[in-house]
């Protein structure tokens, strides 16, 4: 089968914006109604491409999936955050996010933050924290705890009274624990969205 002489790129491109939106990859013909094909055979050419790359893969009901590679980002370039530098168009790279943020995904959990007991640490309210579980951590580790019945995120430290947990904000003091101080996990990244949702684009529910 000949390959396509088309723009895969633009066709992953708003086939994942349709994704974000409905929560679903369409069928053969929505298909080609959103990559404005008018043929099925052309658009299935574009399908099977997408497959061979392993932007897609065939659920049950031979309905179309999400594959492995269908959430990778290009990586631009290296930006500085001085002094502006010229801009570099070759040799790009792609990285999928979670493969980047995530090392042990039966053991990894996100947790949404509330508060600013964390911010001298770059955690803001509402961030999105990457918590890898485990019962040890290290005195300088941020830490999802379990404080005397209370889950909480703040830096391990140690001193000669023992083990506590420090905030990352002077207007919280230390947490020394009266009984019991558990960990729970270590946090390995953090993600946020800096803008607001624009008016009209909704997340499908789940």
């Amino acid at each position: 089968m000949p390959r396509p002489r088309s723009n895969l790129s633009g066709h992953l491109g708003a086939l994942q914006d349709y994704f974000v939106l409905n929560g679903v990859i369409p069928s053969l013909t929505e298909l080609g109604k959103l990559w404005g094909i008018a043929g099925r055979a052309w658009t299935h050419r574009i399908v099977v491409r997408l497959k061979e790359e392993g932007f897609l893969e065939e659920a049950a009901g031979k309905r179309l999936k999400p594959g492995a590679r269908f959430f990778e980002r290009t990586i631009a370039d290296t930006v500085t955050a001085g002094m502006p530098q010229p801009a570099n168009d070759s040799g790009r790279d792609v990285m999928g996010i979670d493969l980047y943020l995530v090392d042990k995904p039966s053991e990894t959990e996100l947790y949404h933050v509330r508060g600013d007991s964390m911010i001298d640490a770059g955690i803001h309210d509402r961030d999105f924290v990457v918590i890898e579980k485990t019962r040890s951590a290290m005195p300088g580790d941020i830490v999802l705890a379990f404080v005397d019945g209370e889950f909480t995120l703040k830096t391990l430290a140690q001193d000669k009274k023992g083990f506590f947990l420090e905030p990352a904000n002077a207007a919280y003091p230390p947490i020394r624990p009266a009984q019991d101080l558990e960990i729970h996990g270590v946090m390995v990244g953090l993600f946020r969205k800096t803008v607001a949702p624009r008016l009209g684009h909704t997340r499908p529910r789940r």
